[in-house]
């Protein structure tokens, strides 16, 4: 963990207590943890002081013997997990689950062993606990590859942790630790264990509000996916600290000065900084790391929510607030519960500081999210708010245990759950919670699930928009209904972007599965019929395609595509790879010979590409050779090795080596569109293929009559893209049909 532990922007755990005790929680250090250690984090009576000593004891005994991959014995793994718990004031039925949390998975003690000694509480969260560790590989979810065993197993988790949110916790506290003591493993399974986290542990923490557990989560990910890059970041917040950090301070004794005329109470802090959240900064905004606002941030906790806004003003009138970069988020909290005033000004000597004000409440909350319940519920004093998200969350899960499919399940927990929120308004100002990539077709599902299916159009911001288009913050939409009538099943379609949510496609489902069985197999063997077609693949038999789904009857098949559980992506994807298995043809072979395309774009290996810039001095073409020189602010500057400046170096040690990146593969494919002529519509047709990032190495022009064919051909990657620019395509105004070429 070396370089990790000394960077400046380390995670900071709230909480005295457990200060004295991070470094030995930490892996890597000789002191180890104790009982004693879990039980001062733990502010609890005589009987439950008893109960966390017998869970230890017992686990003790039942990890006899068993050591982790550092050599360090497996107890002090459970002892860690507990003290991360305790650190959060959890109860003690949750830190004694904590300390028992793999008697199960890894020694066979079994459930009604765990109940008999420890009660029905610790044995339910333990087991909710092992159905996840039992998920073998997470990381696969979202490259493709769906284990119905993985993903039953994790829909089991799910729906454990919507009885007692606390299974999270302790499964969160688990990974913590294992992310900490990662070092220990192979590369390769660092990396699988960084991707799950990245993709699961990561946004489960954010969704439930426990700050301080994400952060660190999505920086040790983070080092192990980008070690190059992380380092890069790493080293520049580093070599800037001493001076960054004397800012800070000098920040600070200004604004206490100030409040302190004011008549205001604050707690003024330096706020630390994620190297994670600074790279998803850089990358979200393209800026270098110079301007990202917030390396130097503080932090102002006062009484009430008047002295918030009161701060606010005098932190306004101190220094520059800095145009579009203030966020309220106590009049619009986060979904996670998070409130605080957010904004960016310019201070001392022109540099840009951070500045969140919060009340002590606010703070509690967003240090340690969701857990906080239990931390009132000791003190008897149960905090409504907290329970109310609670039982949301709660809700949102069970809600979609309606589906059958497990992986279905998975992916809308991570799609309608984890994922980054946009909040947009009705026409009477009521607030709507979406996921990120919302389209007015989710939001019309969200508001009412006939409003959804007799959706037309809508409006956002008062103008008409595309049933597409993808919602912003602060969007006011208003949903145009027919008075009957359905929905449409290109909105099934994923490579036509009309749905987000999970909710949504469940409901247009449901819809088409109430209507006639005849009705459905006639829409399925439309939609087969116009995907084969497409593909340049109308020869084959629908029992062929139907085998392929695992469909002994072809009218099963045909209804499961009417009614919406298979979509034309998922067919395309099938029978090109049945296609590409039984022929020693390449997927997709060229029509006629072209010449390879000229990559324009510019990466530069082994340093992420997001730090570097090519040097005005000598502009260095693709293909020369280069070296790289570490600039102070600037990230990476790529020069010729030719240079002059790099000849006449002052300073050697700062070159590093880099090289050109290679270009993507493509495939040339001849697809024919069919249209009826009207100016604009070549234009309309290269836009759909610019936003997909799709080359045209060729075009010829039919007409016959009002009709015009073009013959276009693309350069793609591969058959799902294909797809998805024929779908697109095809929905452009005026367009009668788009298909592959075969012939």
């Amino acid at each position: 963990m070396a370089f990790f532990d000394k960077s400046p922007i380390c995670v900071i755990l709230i909480g005295q207590d457990l200060s004295r005790l991070l470094s030995r929680v930490m892996a890597g250090t000789s002191s180890l943890l104790t009982i004693d250690d879990v039980l001062s984090l733990v502010r609890a009576g005589p009987e439950a002081r008893d109960l966390i000593g017998r869970a230890y004891e017992f686990a003790l005994q039942s990890h006899e013997g068993q050591y982790r991959k550092s050599g360090e014995p497996y107890i002090q793994h459970a002892l860690a997990v507990a003290a991360l718990l305790g650190e959060l004031r959890m109860d003690a039925e949750t830190v004694a689950a904590g300390l028992l949390h793999d008697v199960v998975e890894d020694r066979g003690v079994s459930l009604e062993e765990l109940e008999a000694r420890f009660g029905p509480e610790v044995a339910r969260m333990v087991d909710g606990v092992t159905k996840l560790t039992r998920a073998n590989d997470l990381g696969r979810i979202r490259e493709g590859e769906r284990d119905e065993r993985e993903l039953e197993s994790l829909r089991k988790f799910f729906l454990a942790t919507a009885r007692d949110a606390r299974v999270m916790l302790i499964k969160l506290a688990d990974r913590l630790h294992n992310m900490r003591t990662l070092d220990a493993l192979a590369p390769e399974r660092q990396r699988r264990i960084a991707r799950q986290t990245m993709d699961i542990y990561a946004p489960l923490a954010n969704r439930l509000g426990i700050w301080q557990w994400k952060g660190e989560l999505e920086d040790l990910a983070f080092r192990a996916l980008q070690p190059e890059l992380y380092g890069e970041i790493a080293a520049e917040l580093e070599a800037r600290a001493p001076e960054r950090e004397a800012d800070i301070e000098r920040h600070i004794a200004i604004l206490r000065h100030h409040l302190r005329l004011e008549g205001i109470n604050a707690h003024i802090t330096g706020r630390p900084k994620h190297i994670y959240s600074i790279y998803r900064k850089m990358q979200r905004k393209q800026i270098p790391l110079e301007r990202v606002y917030d390396i130097r941030a503080i932090r102002a906790i006062v009484d009430t929510v008047p002295d918030c806004y009161h701060v606010l003003g005098v932190v306004h009138n101190l220094w520059t607030p800095i145009p579009g970069e203030f966020d309220d988020y106590i009049a619009r909290p986060k979904e996670n519960m998070y409130q605080s005033l957010h904004t960016a000004v310019v201070g001392i000597g022109g540099k840009v500081l951070e500045v969140q004000i919060r009340t002590h409440y606010m703070h509690r909350i967003a240090e340690y999210g969701i857990a906080a319940h239990w931390r009132y519920k000791e003190g008897a004093r149960e905090d409504r708010l907290l329970a109310e998200k609670i039982a949301a969350l709660r809700a949102q899960i069970e809600a979609r245990s309606e589906t059958e499919d497990a992986g279905e399940f998975v992916e809308a927990v991570q799609t309608d759950i984890f994922e980054d929120r946009v909040y947009v308004f009705t026409p009477k100002g009521m607030v709507v919670d979406l996921p990120a990539g919302a389209t007015p077709i989710d939001f019309a599902y969200a508001i009412h699930t006939e409003i959804g299916h007799r959706c037309r159009g809508a409006k956002v911001n008062g103008r008409w928009v595309p049933l597409d288009y993808v919602l912003k913050t602060g969007d006011q939409v208003e949903i145009i209904t027919a008075k009957r009538g359905g929905p449409s099943r290109d909105w099934l379609n994923p490579a036509l972007g009309y749905v987000k949510t999970a909710r949504a496609r469940n409901k247009i489902r449901q819809w088409f599965r109430r209507q006639d069985r005849e009705q459905n197999i006639a829409s399925g063997r439309a939609i087969l019929e116009r995907e084969l077609k497409r593909l340049g693949l109308g020869e084959l038999s629908h029992e062929a395609v139907a085998a392929l789904f695992g469909y002994e009857k072809v009218e099963d098949f045909l209804a499961a595509v009417g009614f919406g559980d298979i979509h034309s992506q998922q067919i395309a994807t099938k029978v090109v790879e049945a296609q590409h298995q039984t022929s020693p043809e390449p997927e997709l072979p060229p029509p006629a010979p072209i010449p390879a395309p000229v990559s324009h774009e510019v990466h530069v290996l082994g340093t992420g590409g997001l730090l570097t810039r090519l040097a005005r001095c000598c502009h260095p073409l693709p293909d020369e050779p280069i070296i790289g020189y570490v600039t102070q602010g600037h990230g990476i500057t790529v020069h010729r090795r030719d240079c002059p400046n790099i000849l006449n170096l002052r300073h050697p040690e700062r070159l590093i080596e880099v090289t050109w990146g290679t270009a993507k593969q493509t495939f040339p494919v001849l697809v024919s569109v069919t249209a009826y002529d009207r100016t604009g519509l070549l234009h309309d047709i290269s836009g759909v293929l610019a936003k997909e990032g799709v080359n045209i190495a060729g075009v010829t022009i039919g007409r016959q009559q009002n009709l015009v064919t073009l013959y276009l051909t693309l350069e793609v990657t591969d058959i799902a893209q294909l797809d998805r620019v024929l779908a697109r395509i095809s929905k452009v105004p005026n367009v009668v049909e788009a298909h592959r070429q075969t012939r």
